[in-house]
């Protein structure tokens, strides 16, 4: 019995989203959006780890084993993270400026 290939349409589509994404984010690095500019800028890297995950990581469907991994995953990302920015912020006995 032969597998019937994956269409190879929606990779492709994912593919120029994700550098449409790309492109507005570098856009975004020579805007002066002030405040906003970390919010537009997590929200484009949201978006794009979006797309990752739901087309080339296939979570897509209904939950199975690859969502408790992927979550797993993403919760150690999440803690790794937060362990690097609290180690930032707490930092002290830098020379001022």
């Amino acid at each position: 019995m032969t597998k019937k290939p994956e269409p190879i349409l929606p990779y492709v589509i994912a593919w120029l989203v994700l550098m449409l994404l790309l492109g507005l984010s570098v856009l975004s690095a020579y805007l002066d959006l002030g405040f906003f500019h970390p919010f537009v800028n997590f929200g484009i890297a949201a978006m794009q780890a979006a797309i990752i995950f739901l087309v080339f990581m296939r979570l897509r469907g209904p939950p199975s084993l690859k969502w408790v991994f992927a979550g797993g995953g993403f919760f150690w990302l999440m803690f790794l993270y937060g362990l690097g920015v609290i180690d930032w912020v707490t930092r002290s006995g830098f020379p001022s400026q």
